[in-house]
């Protein structure tokens, strides 16, 4: 296959976070063809049950290529155009796999060695892939990780930090509320504390934001609410301490519950010379590898901007280029070449 016909397969099959398994099996398959036809290695690495990572290597692999298999919801299936391939994943990070899979031919069938393939489940829920692949490293010392860049090197990732707020209140007749306590009044002044907060701001990261993703709560319009809740994500740039500090004070204070689900420190990356290169605010696998794959470095195919959206797609002209990209960097680390910290 080329890397389109890849890329629509690889995108027709659902693997939703949680239901990686059947793409799990489909690379396995088409990957073990390649590692035969190479004298390469290949594995399953298990995360959780049905929930395999996928690794392959050709000799010592010195540099890793690596992305997610999994994708949000809600699933459906490829289509394209002149321009573009449509469809869950086909940005973020389908036509990624596709792209290093073309490179990963293109550099054995010009006779190159020591590199290897890592596709992880996961990433788009709390990198469980990349943890465990974390405790199972195979002396890589470079780490190209996929996402969607516009086939620029990142220098900088932001983190996230994730709480869930729950507030307990005592239900009432709203025509007494004098007699309750409403778990959605306590939520909302909690929030709108929350939302005051002076964010911090990076020189190269940029600003501190905050997404109130759900809210909940209540009964009946004629109750006063017993219950509520509310998930809540800062995209961060550095230290989290002090944020963390006044979330408690302002959970303390309207007497709510901050329960910290999530923390993804951000991270500074590495770039290489002649490529562009960008910053971005989402967050990646790089943390959970914790550094035992190698130096990593980030970029791939696609924007940001339309993925996790039911408009995403991918540019075919950027697809074709991440196949030279990835091979091209594939070279120049194997040569030893020049990195820019």
């Amino acid at each position: 296959m080329n890397v389109f016909e890849l890329t629509r397969a690889l995108v027709d099959v659902d693997s939703t976070t949680g239901q990686e398994l059947r793409v799990g099996e489909w690379l396995f398959e088409r990957l073990s063809r390649l590692a035969d036809a190479h004298q390469g290695q290949i594995e399953r690495m298990s995360a959780a049950p049905n929930r395999d990572n996928v690794f392959v290597s050709f000799g010592k692999p010195v540099v890793t290529l690596s992305t997610h298999m999994d994708t949000v919801p809600p699933f459906f299936g490829s289509s394209e155009d002149e321009e573009h391939i449509h469809g869950r994943g086909s940005c973020d990070a389908k036509g990624i796999i596709a792209a290093m899979m073309a490179a990963a031919e293109s550099l054995l069938a010009s006779g190159v060695r020591d590199f290897a393939l890592l596709f992880v489940v996961g990433e788009e829920r709390d990198s469980l892939g990349a943890k465990a692949a974390a405790e199972m490293a195979r002396g890589s010392r470079f780490l190209i990780n996929g996402e969607p860049t516009e086939n620029r090197l990142a220098v900088g990732s932001k983190g996230a930090l994730r709480y869930e707020l729950v507030a307990r209140g005592k239900l009432a007749h709203s025509a007494y509320p004098e007699l309750g306590s409403s778990a959605i009044h306590s939520l909302l002044d909690a929030l709108q504390g929350i939302r005051s907060i002076t964010l911090p701001v990076d020189a190269v990261l940029g600003r501190t934001t905050l997404n109130v993703g759900l809210i909940s709560g209540g009964r009946a319009p004629n109750v006063v609410a017993d219950e509520a809740g509310a998930e809540i994500m800062f995209r961060i740039v550095g230290d989290p301490a002090e944020l963390r500090r006044q979330v408690s004070d302002i959970a303390g204070k309207h007497k709510i519950i901050a329960r910290e689900l999530l923390y993804t420190p951000a991270v500074r990356l590495a770039s290489l010379p002649g490529y562009a290169t960008c910053v971005v605010a989402f967050t990646t696998d790089i943390p959970g590898f914790n550094g035992t794959w190698g130096q990593p470095l980030l970029i791939g195919p696609g924007s940001i901007h339309v993925a996790h959206t039911a408009q995403e797609r991918i540019s075919k002209k950027e697809l074709s280029e991440a196949v030279e990209i990835y091979a091209g960097m594939v070279r120049h680390l194997l040569a030893g070449g020049e990195i820019a910290s």
